[in-house]
């Protein structure tokens, strides 16, 4: 039986593995810019921590989590998404308590939804995010907001779209959802079984669903601008101010919505508008959230983050033809011209390795001219000859792959040897 991969996961090989590490540098280095540290959680967690935190009314909970007996009959779930995960952390570990607020996290790791394979939607999909605990400052809204954007045009992508909403504070939800149940309701036997059990429960969630999206309805449905409080707008004007002190270009849509309960005020969506895409697709979506914390017994403490897809900025790349760094440094090769030099060549390889440079040899037992082409293909930077006479005199041939320069180098010193050469290519450049 030919083993194959499960329907909905891929392998990521060398050539392209090499283009995830660029990303996750990048969104390393950008939330540590912005003040933000690393935590990782488990893939698996217990199944009520995605009921609650997510919420039963979702697709995520109702249809598409991949959830499983252990052998003492305790009910887990592969995390399908991030957020539940690191505020069940935080809890947990009683974050709240330490000096430093907010607390500012960022996460990257596989996440896990049972859906319908296509394009850069897989089962096992990778997810970057981040949250930030502790703050009410409408400020922190737009800090992540403008960390985002700085992530998408730090690789390059140049047709992205910044689209905001207020969802505005429970009061003004709780005028809105009532308004939503008022206009639904007489023609709700017309919507999917899924949006019929939403009415009452999260009638929001009846906005972005993707059966009826098309429905005259939903496009006349009352928006949340016109409930909102003098408290949520102020709060909504606020970032938007500072947005735009950030140069950030944003469109309002009314029509955005967050479908928990816990949501409120800023709700955002990044979206690539490339062609290639068709219509727009979203890349990345989050937004300000009150009582998931106290959703799993802590203190009341307010939240904001959001999440990516990396699958989906993959695709945004290839559709702007944009190319990432894959291939990987090679300071030096050494080759060996005859049996005798396969010693030193073993520990002179490791000797360099040991010592910062990146080395390689062969391992095929090819011959001179095929471990000159193994290194040009592999992109050395230098190459070192050893054969009997170079054992004998104590030096070795160093080549410059680039401008085809050779000189000796000491044997004995060889590490010092090639460190000057690279200090010297550095200058010519």
């Amino acid at each position: 039986m030919q083993m194959k991969l499960p329907r909905g996961t891929r392998d990521i090989l060398p050539g392209e593995v090499e283009k995830w590490h660029y990303v996750e540098r990048v969104f390393q280095s950008i939330c540590e810019k912005f003040q933000y540290e690393e935590i990782r959680t488990p893939i698996f967690e217990h199944t009520e921590l995605f009921q609650r935190g997510v919420g039963d009314t979702t697709d995520i909970v109702s249809k598409e989590m991949y959830t499983f007996q252990d052998k003492k009959n305790r009910s887990l779930t592969l995390r399908p998404e991030g957020t539940a995960s690191v505020v069940r952390a935080f809890v947990e570990h009683k974050l709240f308590g330490q000096v430093n607020q907010p607390v500012k996290l960022y996460y990257s790791g596989p996440m896990f939804r049972y859906e319908r394979p296509q394009g850069a939607r897989q089962r096992q999909f990778t997810q970057m995010g981040l949250e930030a605990l502790g703050s009410n400052d409408p400020a922190i809204d737009a800090e992540i907001i403008s960390l985002a954007m700085s992530f998408y045009k730090e690789l390059g992508l140049r047709n992205i779209e910044l689209v905001i909403n207020s969802l505005g504070d429970k009061e003004s939800r709780l005028k809105h959802k009532d308004a939503l149940v008022a206009h639904f309701e007489p023609q709700i036997d017309e919507f999917c079984a899924d949006c019929q059990v939403r009415l009452h429960k999260n009638p929001l969630r009846i906005l972005d669903c993707k059966v009826d999206h098309a429905h005259p309805l939903i496009a006349k449905a009352p928006s949340i601008l016109e409930f909102l409080n003098e408290e949520s707008t102020a709060y909504f004007t606020k970032v938007k101010t500072y947005l735009d002190a950030l140069g950030i270009v944003y469109t309002v849509d009314p029509t955005l919505v967050r479908g928990l309960d816990y949501y409120n005020h800023t709700t955002f969506e990044i979206m690539s508008t490339a062609e290639g895409f068709g219509a727009k697709s979203t890349l990345c979506g989050g937004g300000r959230y009150h009582g998931l914390v106290q959703e799993f017994d802590g203190p009341e403490t307010p939240g904001v983050g959001f999440g990516l897809g990396v699958e989906r900025l993959f695709a945004a790349l290839d559709v702007e033809g944009i190319e990432l760094p894959a291939a990987r440094d090679l300071d030096c090769y050494v080759i060996t011209a005859t049996e005798s030099a396969e010693i030193k060549a073993v520990t002179m390889v490791n000797e360099l390795r040991l010592s910062g440079f990146s080395a390689e040899k062969d391992y095929m037992g090819r011959k001179v001219k095929g471990q000159l082409k193994d290194a040009d293909r592999k992109k050395a930077r230098f190459t070192i000859v050893l054969g009997d006479t170079e054992l004998e005199n104590g030096k070795g041939k160093l080549k410059n792959m680039q401008t085809g320069e050779q000189t000796e180098i000491e044997l004995v010193a060889v590490v010092a040897g090639l460190q000057a050469a690279r200090e010297l290519e550095g200058e010519n450049k």
